[in-house]
């Protein structure tokens, strides 16, 4: 499997197992929330704000990345193989 692929099951699998435990005891995410000072809907709101804030400032450093990782990528020696 691959290596990020394996990761990210791993992070799943371990993220189920720690909420099961959370959930036995009674604890719930809305309570975790509390204890900082947030509600669920305040939390979606931030989440969406940063997706508006990410995305375009996403795609604005990929014109400069992209180019440079190609220009690096095509004049790098070949490997031996």
């Amino acid at each position: 499997m691959h290596p990020f692929l394996s990761t990210l099951f791993k992070i799943a699998a371990i993220s189920l197992l720690v909420g099961a435990g959370l959930s036995f005891v009674n604890i719930s995410a809305q309570d975790i929330l509390g204890s900082v000072g947030l509600s669920p809907l305040q939390l979606w709101i931030y989440m969406l704000e940063f997706r508006d804030w990410a995305i375009p400032n996403m795609i604005l450093g990929a014109f400069i990345v992209v180019p440079v990782w190609l220009v690096i990528y095509l004049f790098r020696p070949p490997r031996a193989g």
